[in-house]
């Protein structure tokens, strides 16, 4: 059963009608959240609308509350009018107002279209069976019944099970329905399949997400835990707003979230803003006084330039550092550590590598001229206070772990953690109900082990061969899944422990992270098509994604417009807020929710009781709000949150840190020291444990560092300097068409914003790229055809492909891909950017590198 991306095989992108780009013209400008609507339900250009036209059809049966829950980092209501069964209209929030605290939370365009997911062609109907004979990926189905489809399915996990035990199982990282309570994919540990496995024993977990995974892992070593930076809205008490590669405006457009809330506070504030990105992005545009256009990769380097200024001309606050930090000068260091180990060691030469990080050292890696980044480490510097934080870009590197720690460390240099108007140097944090949820915490996980989320494929390939010196496998913590414990011994220091099987069967919920959301889709397809390794891949969605195309049984799920949840609000700061769902329409063919398809197949597998627990799922949603009542009692009641649909709140401003910056003696934060450690003691132990074995040599910048340097990675933007090879860095952003690949088939969003490869006019003329031509971007590893759009929005040296396009391999004879690409490898004419990217994971976290990648680019 192909869908319909993969049966498309236009060469060209489709141009929209005139009609067409007059009625979307009024969304590609940027102001997402805040489009009109016409009668025929579409948005509108921006003028304003009647009444009536916002309230969509007159004589429609009913409104449900919604959501739309894909991982954007907002969490948008939406009202769906329904006719005859049929939705017919998506509604916005028509509650709160538009002051911040209590703000209405207006979805976005792909929020607005949701209905074209719903009644999408790709649309999954009836379970599907891969055809005997035929590998994965082929789109050879045959239809099966849902008893057939899960006694299979649980025939095949008794048998795993008996011949290699719980640790073969793994739930895939997907985040399809982050924002739901029942039917949530993420965390994997908060999912009803995880509830099931662990009725029936466990299964092998992961930590950190995709999303985060470098600064997952940096936290733990710099401030003992995740710690976010402040609010977005306290920047109105700063004197000066810097974002590392954040940018709120199209990763999270909700109208009434950070798109909002930066830009209101932005213009009743009047803070001046700078954006350090390597793409001159909407968040740059629309809200930035300065945008400082850095290389990929390289913030570190900056930042330790920046600091050398600093210090040279005492504008650092040595107070702050001396009274709060370990390990930034010689004479705040742990005991045992050798000589010349400290921050300001590196940064005067006096380290290891013996370099003076000068303004002209960090500007010939950067392209950040010298001048500039003098200028900029005073007026950060003598902004009091100074809103730092950082987005996920820069820590997506190879050794991106450093690249966070040393935006963290920023914050501490200029003494603005711990207060309003600051920030601690991570991304920006927003406050948020309390929302219990006992479905998911009722059983335990009795599998020791937990991986890294990037190393799922390695553990298919090599499971048994992974230690936690080689490939960061770790035991499961106590609570919680952002991090997860190194074992160590009696004496503190790490020990290694392995994993016990292989994964042999994979359960893939609501996510496209199989093929697609990972890394080197072409290594992947290789991996996940030898069926003698994982012997069992199940996809539940909505849609036939490219990563169903690589399941061994497809399982229809059912959408939140057919089902009822509670959907917890997110980064609306001040505002705290929830939604509670209604089921607005039947499911659709032979669709069923996940809760129901989780509780037969626990049946199948003999524990449907402890699996229930006596209660169905409204039981489940009303013990989840009386939990969360008991600790919150102005929450409403269930049936109260039933009737209002949405609940806000303002909860004031996030300011991490504050009761440490008090008094950090009474408060220490849970690092060995209790203080901020810029210089790490279990790094460093860390790093004489650290091994890469035969399956994965070391490459360049994977090692762990005590301090937050700047390491040259492997493809990094010295690397692409040198090689006349793979002479450009390729990045990936989040683009307005998608969240990663949710909604990238909708055809409303692929006309407004249409898939496309940034390159710059520098690097485009003599190429003989002019803007609208097809080129390749290729490497080892694949090669992607796509459209050019020459643009100076994007650093010369770099290339940018938007992220979470859907693979399409076609085979390269039927496309000619110039000499220089690897023939044996499919061309991905649809430019998903994982075509490109690399499997190599970061150091320390083990994490997707993704932004670390090099290709040439020629006309096609």
């Amino acid at each position: 059963m192909p869908t319909s991306a993969a049966s498309n095989t236009q060469t060209t992108r489709p141009r929209p009608s005139r009609r067409s780009f007059l009625t979307w013209s009024g969304v590609a400008a940027g102001a997402a959240g805040l489009v009109a609507t016409t009668d025929l339900g579409m948005p509108g250009t921006g003028a304003p609308a009647s009444a009536a036209q916002v309230e969509g059809m007159k004589d429609a049966d009913s409104v449900a509350w919604s959501a739309c829950t894909v991982n954007c980092g907002s969490r948008c209501p939406l009202r769906l009018q329904v006719k005859d069964g049929t939705v017919v209209r998506v509604l916005p929030d028509n509650t709160g107002d538009d002051e911040l605290g209590s703000q209405r939370v207006r979805a976005c365009v792909r929020g607005r279209s949701i209905r074209h997911r719903i009644y999408n062609p790709d649309r999954l109907k009836h379970p599907l069976r891969r055809k005997k004979g035929t590998k994965r990926g082929d789109g050879e189905w045959e239809e099966i019944s849902w008893d057939v489809a899960l006694s299979d399915i649980a025939t095949k996990m008794k048998d795993i099970k008996k011949r290699y035990g719980n640790e073969a199982f793994y739930i895939n990282y997907g985040t399809g329905t982050l924002g739901s309570t029942m039917a949530c994919s993420w965390p994997p540990d908060e999912s009803a399949f995880a509830r099931m496995m662990n009725c029936w024993g466990g299964y092998l977990d992961h930590y950190s997400d995709y999303s985060s995974t470098e600064i997952t892992a940096a936290y733990p070593y710099f401030y003992g835990e995740w710690t976010a930076s402040n609010s977005l809205d306290d920047a109105k008490n700063a004197k000066l707003q810097v974002f590392f590669g954040n940018n709120p405006l199209e990763t999270r457009m909700s109208g009434g979230g950070q798109t909002f809330i930066s830009q209101q506070t932005r213009k009743k504030s009047g803070v001046r803003t700078i954006v350090v990105d390597p793409r001159y992005s909407e968040t740059a545009a629309l809200l930035a006084d300065e945008w400082v256009a850095v290389r990929p990769g390289t913030d570190a380097a900056l930042i330790a330039a920046m600091i050398h200024v600093m210090l040279e001309e005492d504008l650092h606050d040595q107070d702050f550092l001396d009274k709060y930090c370990v390990g930034f000068d010689e004479q705040h260091m742990p005991d045992g550590a050798p000589a010349n180990a400290s921050y300001r060691s590196y940064v005067e030469g006096k380290g290891t590598d013996g370099v003076e990080k000068t303004p002209e050292w960090a500007a010939d890696i950067t392209g950040v001229p010298a001048d500039q980044i003098r200028r900029l480490a005073r007026e950060i510097a003598g902004a009091k206070p100074c809103a730092i934080n950082q987005g996920w870009g820069p820590q997506r590197h190879a050794n991106g772990e450093n690249e966070a720690r040393a935006i963290f460390l920023l914050a501490c240099v200029t003494g603005n953690v711990g207060v309003s108007g600051g920030g601690t140097g991570g991304r920006e944090g927003a406050p948020a109900l309390g929302i219990a949820s006992p479905f998911n915490t009722g059983t335990k996980n009795e599998q020791p082990h937990i991986i890294s989320v990037f190393s799922w494929l390695d553990a298919i390939d090599h499971g048994e061969k992974m230690t936690t010196f080689n490939a960061g496998v770790c035991e499961k913590p106590d609570v919680g899944v952002r991090a997860a414990k190194v074992p160590v011994d009696d004496d503190g220091k790490p020990t290694n422990t392995q994993l016990t099987a292989p994964i042999k069967m994979v359960w893939q919920y609501s996510g496209n992270s199989i093929v697609n959301q990972t890394g080197q889709n072409n290594k992947s397809v290789e991996i996940l098509q030898d069926d003698t390794k994982c012997e069992l891949i199940v996809v539940c969605d909505i849609q036939m994604t490219v990563s169903a195309r690589y399941a061994d049984y497809v399982l229809p799920g059912t959408s939140a417009a057919e089902e009822f949840d509670l959907h917890p609000g997110e980064n609306a700061g001040p505002m705290a807020y929830g939604i509670m769902s209604s089921q607005a329409i039947d499911p659709l063919y032979e669709c069923k929710s996940i809760f129901d398809i989780c509780g037969e197949l626990a049946k199948k597998l003999g524990v449907d009781d402890a699996y229930y627990d006596g209660k169905d799922r409204e039981g489940w949603l009303r013990a989840a709000v009386d939990a969360s009542r008991e600790e919150d009692p102005e929450l409403p009641t269930y049936d109260e949150w039933k009737k209002i649909g949405m609940y806000r709140r303002n909860a004031g401003s996030v300011i991490p840190l504050q009761d440490f910056r008090k008094d950090p003696d009474a408060n220490p934060i849970p690092t060995p020291s209790g203080k901020i450690e810029i210089y790490s003691e279990r790094l460093a132990a860390m790093a004489e444990k650290w091994t890469w074995d035969e399956f994965r040599p070391a490459l360049a910048g994977d090692v762990l560092t005590p301090l937050p340097e700047y390491t040259e990675t492997w493809e990094g933007a010295l690397e692409a300097r040198r090689s006349d090879k793979y002479p450009l860095q390729i990045i990936g952003h989040h683009y307005r068409q998608r969240t990663h690949s949710t909604y990238g088939n909708v055809d409303w969003m692929k006309e407004a914003h249409h898939q496309y490869i940034a390159i710059n006019p520098l690097d485009a003329e003599p190429r003989g790229i002019k803007d609208g031509d097809l080129v390749f971007a290729y490497n080892d590893r694949g090669t992607i055809r796509m459209e050019a759009r020459v643009t100076e929005r994007i650093v010369p040296g770099v290339v940018d492909l938007p992220q979470g396009a859907w693979y399409k391999p076609v085979p390269a004879s039927e496309v000619a891909p110039p000499e220089g690409a690897n023939q044996d490898l499919p061309v991905d004419i649809n430019g998903s950017v994982n075509t490109l990217t690399s499997l190599h994971p970061s150091p320390l976290a083990k994490g997707n590198a993704v932004h670390t990648t090099t290709v040439q680019v020629v006309k096609a």
